[in-house]
């Protein structure tokens, strides 16, 4: 009884930033698009470039969020524990939701995926903590770190939304290589969505509070 309570207070906190981060993710897709379409005609190394701005900044707030969260709610637990759970929680959601999801979006668009002849799928979806590890992996590092000098979740939501955002969007655009349609614009604006609702919500809530025993935790809808 008290675990299903405990289960129905969790899935109230989720719908509640569902709806709190929806606004702010609409703009954030809004936003990519018109990045997109301002820098249409960048050449593919030029998007990679930035892509690895973006998406490193991205995980680095990513682990500052889900190793504060976990240590919030969780009273600080082992140094171990909060280590693991910032890290790997930040490269795993932060790919899924910055190359995984716009890659997927990619192929079902029919864009084409530039990698070279002998590339695998971790240059052509270009999987961050494989390709670039050397700025996506430090960036995770120390995300970790500053969270346990400093466990803070108030970070500004339209800065989030913005950095992932414009990672997927790069990401996309090294794909596109200077040629969107209608058809690529209209179905890149429901990936970014997806690929924005996604860190927000999951990695930034649900991920941490999994690993909680204590459950509870209440809402941190940013105005």
């Amino acid at each position: 009884m008290e675990q299903r309570v405990r289960m129905n207070e969790r899935l109230k906190i989720i719908s509640t930033e569902l709806k709190c981060h929806a606004p702010f993710t609409l703009f954030g897709a809004f936003t990519g698009i018109a990045c997109m379409l301002l820098f249409r005609n960048l050449e593919h190394d030029t998007s990679r470039a930035v892509f690895y701005v973006f998406h490193p900044g991205h995980v680095l707030l990513s682990a500052i969020v889900i190793a504060s969260m976990f240590q919030l709610h969780a009273g600080r637990g082992r140094l171990i524990t909060v280590v693991l759970i910032g890290f790997f929680g930040s490269i795993v959601i932060g790919t899924l939701s910055d190359s995984i999801i716009p890659y997927v979006g990619e192929v079902l668009l029919g864009m084409p995926i530039h990698a070279h002849e002998h590339g695998g799928f971790a240059e052509e979806a270009h999987i961050g903590f494989i390709e670039g590890w050397y700025v996506v992996i430090p960036a995770a590092i120390v995300g970790v770190v500053i969270a346990l000098i400093k466990p803070k979740t108030k970070f500004p939501h339209a800065g989030h939304v913005l950095l992932s955002t414009w990672a997927s969007s790069f990401h996309m655009l090294m794909a596109m290589g200077g040629q969107m349609t209608i058809l690529n614009a209209v179905g890149s604006f429901g990936f970014l969505f997806l690929a924005v609702l996604l860190p927000c919500c999951f990695s930034d809530i649900v991920f941490p509070l999994l690993f909680v025993k204590s459950g509870g935790g209440a809402c941190h809808c940013h105005h």
